[in-house]
């Protein structure tokens, strides 16, 4: 709150800070008659120092020179006249002009030394989290790189010696590590987006079917060893979604799943409708007998039959940069960070647990549904 009040303009700094001290000083009148006008210098000091902290130099100022101008004028006998009539009431001014300027400038310095504190730690942070990054990227990066340039200059160099399978095998060697550098790509684009603050998703309907084939055919070389069930309620409405976010949420869950277990485990995906009845109160029968709306959760649960998470690590794997201490070689630590991000920049949920030989990752989107399927579901 602080932080916004102190980018505005400083016209409005200006305007605000001398409107706040003409109010206090509107009330501190009206109550003159329960207040000394000593008490008033002290509510005066306090709403010049509230000022401070919030605004820049100027605007403080102009409101602690205003704040001594009215308590003169309207509270230190004689009344309504900048004339002092007592020394000890003059001394009071002065020290209280002088102090009203020194709370001023010393609270305003303070808070540019807490914000200048707060830069060098973020800047701090944003080393560590290069550096974390840097590290990670040179191990993950290196190895699809290496493949994609063995590969090709076998390809080149020996291409006259090459079997038909060995050249198949050599092309299926860069495919599966030009798609692994991608994806690392994306992760990187991806946490790019949610850390800028900006990401927004740009909802339309979607087809969950589409959705979810769609993200199995880019995975099929990844999957082919494994034993993939599918699941989609039937009937299933369109869905307003961003289709492009929602994609690598079900992209990385599944990319992990294929990694993570063993060959020729199963994995599940399921994808269903839950719906949220809520009741408006009949008035004549004073019973929730009529339905008002019916909320919609898009349900994608993403199974698999392999060594599950450790469970002391279950809520750390959500973390940017967090692997798990059992986990292979290579890897940022991003992809189910991006997942928790994009699946929350649609208000939703997921949630990870353990189940017998293996995990479960279970999103639940509240999701505008379509009108059409709506109508045929009923």
């Amino acid at each position: 709150m602080f932080r916004q009040l102190s980018k505005i303009s400083t016209a409005k700094q200006f305007l605000i800070s001398i409107g706040l001290v003409f109010l206090v000083s509107a009330a501190c009148y009206f109550a003159s008659d329960f207040l000394e006008y000593k008490v008033v210098a002290f509510i005066l000091l306090l709403t010049v120092s509230l000022i401070a902290i919030v605004f820049n130099i100027l605007p403080v100022l102009v409101a602690a020179t205003l704040s001594a101008l009215i308590w003169n004028f309207f509270f230190i006998h004689p009344l309504f006249t900048f004339h002092i009539g007592a020394p000890e009431d003059g001394f009071l001014f002065l020290m209280y002009f002088v102090i009203a300027f020194i709370n001023g400038v010393l609270t305003n310095r303070i808070r540019k030394i807490e914000k200048q504190a707060r830069e060098e730690e973020e800047k701090a942070k944003t080393v560590r989290l290069y550096n974390t990054l840097l590290n990670s990227l040179s191990h993950e990066l290196k190895t699809p790189i290496s493949t994609i340039v063995g590969a090709a200059d076998n390809l080149l160099d020996a291409q006259s010696n090459l079997s038909t399978d060995n050249s198949k095998e050599l092309i299926e060697n860069i495919s599966v590590a030009a798609l692994r550098l991608n994806q690392q790509v994306e992760n990187l684009l991806s946490m790019s987006r949610l850390e800028s603050g900006f990401i927004q998703p740009k909802k339309d309907w979607c087809d969950i079917n589409e959705l979810v084939y769609d993200v199995v055919n880019r995975l099929e070389q990844q999957l082919k060893n494994h034993k993939l069930t599918i699941t989609i309620e039937e009937n299933l409405p369109l869905y307003k979604l961003d289709y492009v976010l929602m994609e690598q949420v079900l992209y990385n869950l599944l990319y992990n799943a294929s990694i993570y277990t063993p060959p020729y485990a199963d994995i599940f995906i399921t994808a269903k409708n839950n719906a949220e009845k809520i009741y408006q109160l009949d008035a004549a029968t004073a019973n929730h007998s009529e339905i008002k709306r019916e909320k919609n959760y898009l349900t994608i649960l993403i199974e698999d039959r392999g060594p599950g998470f450790p469970k002391d690590e279950l809520e750390k794997v959500f973390d940017k940069f967090y692997r798990l201490s059992n986990s292979k070689t290579g890897g940022t630590g991003l992809g189910l960070s991006i997942v928790k991000g994009f699946v929350e920049a649609h208000q939703g949920t997921v949630v990870l647990e353990n189940v017998p030989h293996g995990a479960l990752f279970t999103i639940e989107i509240p999701a505008e549904t379509s009108y059409i399927n709506n109508l045929k579901n009923e």
